[in-house]
């Protein structure tokens, strides 16, 4: 077990830190929005059904990330709160939260999320920040509150 966490703990002293710009964190806000939006569209309570469904999948992306046994500890994690998740939109935030903060040791000591993109991990952090914040206010529809009221008269 010692061995284990030696080892560990040379990869992470090994691992540069990729460069994050005001570009890249412009990026995840757009993200970040286009998902609230696209979830706006989706009627209660089928958009905190598909949100818990959507935050589990997002607890297994780093499965082989680069931090070894703990990413299983962490997938087991995010999948108890998106089950809490299906009756109560505070542990889908509490879960993108948690996420957060792995994107964060992500980004600083292991591999990125996106193979391709080396500051991915960096982006969603600042996206599933985002994310958690609408969650713990409940998630509202971005299309109910910019929709009209409809406005009912009475002719005489």
């Amino acid at each position: 077990m010692l061995n284990f966490v030696h080892q560990q703990i040379n990869q992470m002293h090994t691992h540069s830190i990729p460069e994050f710009t005001g570009i890249n964190a412009l990026a995840a806000v757009a993200i970040a929005l286009i998902y609230i939006g696209l979830s706006s569209a989706v009627r209660e309570p089928n958009r905190q059904k598909i949100s818990a469904i959507i935050v589990a999948g997002a607890g297994s992306a780093y499965l082989s990330g680069g931090l070894g046994v703990w990413e299983f500890v962490f997938c087991t994690l995010i999948t108890f709160l998106a089950f809490k998740g299906l009756t109560q939109y505070y542990f889908i935030g509490v879960a993108w939260l948690l996420h957060t903060g792995w994107d964060v040791l992500h980004h600083l000591y292991a591999n990125p999320i996106v193979p391709f993109d080396p500051s991915s991990s960096a982006g969603y952090a600042v996206c599933d920040t985002m994310l958690a914040i609408w969650f713990f206010y409940g998630a509202p529809s971005l299309i109910d509150r910019f929709r009209r009221p409809k406005v009912f008269t009475v002719n005489d």
